[in-house]
């Protein structure tokens, strides 16, 4: 798609970054300590540390990737939804007060509450390095989407702005401008995804597409002359001429289906369906074939109305999973295929998830425990606890974090389905169906939805960097290598370490450009729960653990888990390497967790005299 920026975008843009920034600077006063940098000096309101719970956890992932994938693959999107807040019951019954009780800046400090050892400090923070790094990676590439239709800038400019920013934030203030930058944006969040929900209700559904919707017709086959014809996975597509246009369609018995194509030439030109890319010829799509009864429009519908409304109805789509791809004449040819889908196949599983094969079905469950098991084992998200006062207020956080994150979770629905019938997906990038749907209402809507969502992605890598930082300093340099420093001296470790993991964050964000967040985080989420979270599980339930046990079930979750994902069919693709994966594979949840937990125990009981002499009391 093609996207112009707006000023009055712009001006909301550069209003809200600004206005981000000064918090920061605000509160740089209140970073002179460790305490203060890395925890906020545990004087956060446990209600405002709800909300930034909310804030934090609310990322890129959840506002542009879930929305995108539910706008593109119906209610198996939702199912990311379900997962992530599913994951808060064990932060709340399991976590939350240890971890208060346990730590001081980092999680690595609960882990070794009780033991004192290097190994421990050593693993627990590469794992903290790892898992942030590819938290990081999701976030950075939706900074990257973002800033193409609001500003009209590439999208490595947007990855680098975003750096460029958050190395801001957390360099002047560490945790307690995070903090505040994340109760904003989650607030903010909730408020306006509400508003664009209730205008999606208001507006209802139609068959009539805007203007500016791509909306294929069909012409006979017989009565067009092929320029050339290409058989690609058991579907014809001809090359069309029209008006001087070449363009690609899809055979479909004796008529020819109209496609989106994009052609990147053997001359070097890239064209959109047949036209330069100034010519604007490639359309949003999405829109409501047929509704029920015969109806062209529904007008205003209540929330169950408007459900029962899309099961009755014939929506076209444009899966990427359906685009094809093929050579001709030099030419390399991408065409979107449409796909016309009843609407209650889209409200049950089945359209993302290919449950149907044995592979689907591993790789579906695979996905679901690595939701559920990783929200409690997120470094970003466990130090949070620190900055309250109480392990009550831990839990009472909890609490307001999952009412935010469950009713945000619930808007994502009508926010996915109301981009996909309302003709705003750009067939290239689902991460910016809920931009776009906002669009669709006014630009003004659109700016204020696209500052928020660059805030979302601000806040929550400002809290990764922030546990990254505190993982090298404090971790690391501190307690491993015993490198002596005041609390001057931490903050600027801090600091330094902090302005590096921004600068990888960039490149790996570049890397990745065009994978669905959600899908990208899912891999974040099963490293932590991979690492992480037999160690926390075992550590406070089973006495018997011992300090070699912890990290040896860190290092053998997180080599699993990354050695799975490195190798996975995804990764595969993303990269080009023409070759079949070693695996089918996607999610490593299923393999790596239990071997962590099998590491731990085996290793714990080898070791069982180390712990002679420590406190037979559980942490």
């Amino acid at each position: 798609m093609f996207y112009e920026a707006n000023p009055i975008a712009i001006a909301i843009f550069l209003a809200f970054v600004g206005f981000v920034l000064g918090i920061s600077f605000y509160f740089a006063r209140k970073a002179k300590s460790a305490e203060g940098y890395f925890a906020a000096g545990g004087s956060i309101h446990w209600f405002v540390n709800g909300v930034a719970f909310a804030g934090d956890y609310l990322s890129a992932a959840s506002f542009l990737g879930i929305c995108g994938l539910i706008a593109t693959y119906g209610y198996d999107g939702f199912l990311y939804s379900i997962g992530y807040l599913a994951g808060w019951v064990v932060a709340l019954f399991v976590v939350a007060e240890p971890m208060k009780r346990l730590g001081k800046y980092t999680f690595t400090d609960a882990l070794d509450s009780k033991f004192n050892s290097k190994a421990i400090q050593l693993m627990a923070a590469i794992s903290t390095l790892a898992v942030s790094l590819f938290y990081l990676i999701p976030q950075m590439v939706g900074a990257g989407v973002l800033v193409t239709p609001l500003l009209g800038l590439p999208h490595w400019v947007g990855v680098i702005m975003v750096g460029a920013i958050v190395i801001t934030i957390v360099a002047t203030a560490g945790m307690t401008s995070t903090t505040y930058v994340q109760f904003l944006k989650g607030g903010l969040l909730i408020i306006f995804s509400t508003v664009i929900t209730v205008m999606v209700l208001n507006r209802g559904l139609s068959t009539e597409t805007r203007p500016e919707t791509f909306n294929p017709r069909t012409i006979a086959a017989s009565s067009v002359e092929a320029v050339s014809t290409v058989e690609y996975h058991e579907k014809t597509f001809v090359k069309v001429v029209e008006d001087g246009l070449a363009n690609w369609w899809i055979v479909e018995g004796d008529q020819l289906i109209e496609a989106q194509s994009k052609v990147e030439t053997a001359a070097g030109e890239t064209l959109y369906n047949g036209a330069p890319k100034e010519e604007k010829k490639f359309k949003p799509v999405g829109i409501v074939a047929q509704l029920p009864d015969g109806q062209t429009e529904t007008g205003k519908q209540g929330i169950f109305e408007y459900f029962r409304t899309i099961i009755g109805s014939k929506i076209v789509r444009y899966p990427k999973d359906l685009a094809a791809k093929f050579e001709d004449s030099g030419d390399h040819v991408k065409v979107f295929v449409s796909n016309v889908t009843s609407g209650a196949d889209l409200m049950v599983p089945g359209q993302y998830f290919k449950t149907q094969t044995k592979m689907g079905k591993l790789n579906f469950i695979s996905l679901m425990l690595a939701l559920f098991f990783g929200t409690a084992s997120l470094p970003h998200v466990l130090i949070r606890y620190y900055t309250v006062p109480s392990q009550r207020d831990a839990r009472k956080s909890t609490i307001v974090a999952i009412g935010g994150i469950g009713f945000f979770y619930v808007l994502t629905l009508f926010i996915g389905f109301g981009a996909m019938t309302l003709g705003v997906i750009d067939v290239e990038s689902g991460n910016m169906s809920a931009p776009l749907l906002a669009k669709a209402f006014g630009i003004f809507l659109f700016s204020i939805i696209s500052a928020i969502a660059f805030a979302t992605v601000l806040g929550t890598v400002s809290g990764l960097i922030v546990a990254t930082s505190g993982a090298i300093a404090h971790d690391l340099m501190d307690n491993y290598m015993a490198i002596k420093m005041n609390d001057k001296q931490k903050v600027m470790a801090g600091k330094i370490a902090a302005f590096a993991v921004g600068i990888v964050a960039i490149i790996l964000g570049i890397a990745f450009k065009g994978m669905n967040v959600a899908f990208l985080v899912g891999w974040a989420f099963a490293v932590a729960a991979s690492a992480n979270l037999p160690s926390i599980i075992m550590l406070l339930f089973w006495k018997k653990t011992t300090a070699k046990g912890i990290a040896w079930s860190i290092g053998v979750g997180m080599v699993s888990a990354l050695g799975i994902i490195l190798t996975s069919p995804k990764m595969f693709t993303q990269f080009g390497i023409d070759a079949a994966a070693p695996h089918g594979l996607n999610n490593p949840a299923l393999i790596s967790i239990p071997l962590s937990f099998i590491a731990l125990v085996l290793v714990s009981l080898k070791t069982q005299k180390d712990n002679d002499g420590l406190s037979s009391e559980a942490p």
